[in-house]
């Protein structure tokens, strides 16, 4: 099984073995054919090009573009940087100040169960042993 996964995807045996008259089962060409170094376009192998994913041109011509038209968007709906991030500050704030209640709530209700449920249990070991 791992033999036929890693296959090359124009040459050798597919996964379903060889076609009719020595081609692979879709019609690629003869079985074991190498393409040669030209026929597939290589793609540069430097860690920036990786990192930004295409040609740094290319990347940033794609940036200003997407840039423009969410800038556009946001002019639309009246929507500054400034706003936008006081907002995700009080939504974060708010979302804290909601867990920390949750959690001073939790504690209280923790704190009234084990008022009564630690001495019962107490009482219950002390009984138990004393059988």
């Amino acid at each position: 099984m791992s033999e036929q996964r890693f296959q090359r995807p124009f040459g050798g045996q597919g996964p379903r073995g060889q076609g009719p008259l020595g081609q692979d089962p879709y019609g690629q060409g003869p079985a074991g054919f190498d393409p040669g170094p030209g026929a597939y376009r290589d793609r540069p192998s430097s860690g920036l090009h990786r990192f930004l994913g295409g040609s740094p041109g290319a990347v940033l011509l794609r940036l200003v573009f997407l840039s423009v038209l969410v800038g556009a968007g946001m002019a639309m709906l009246g929507v500054t940087p400034g706003l936008l991030f006081a907002q995700a500050y009080d939504t974060v704030r708010s979302l804290l100040e909601l867990s920390f209640d949750t959690f001073h709530d939790a504690g209280r209700w923790f704190v009234a169960g084990a008022a009564v449920v630690v001495p019962l249990w107490l009482l219950s070991r002390v009984f138990a042993r004393s059988r």
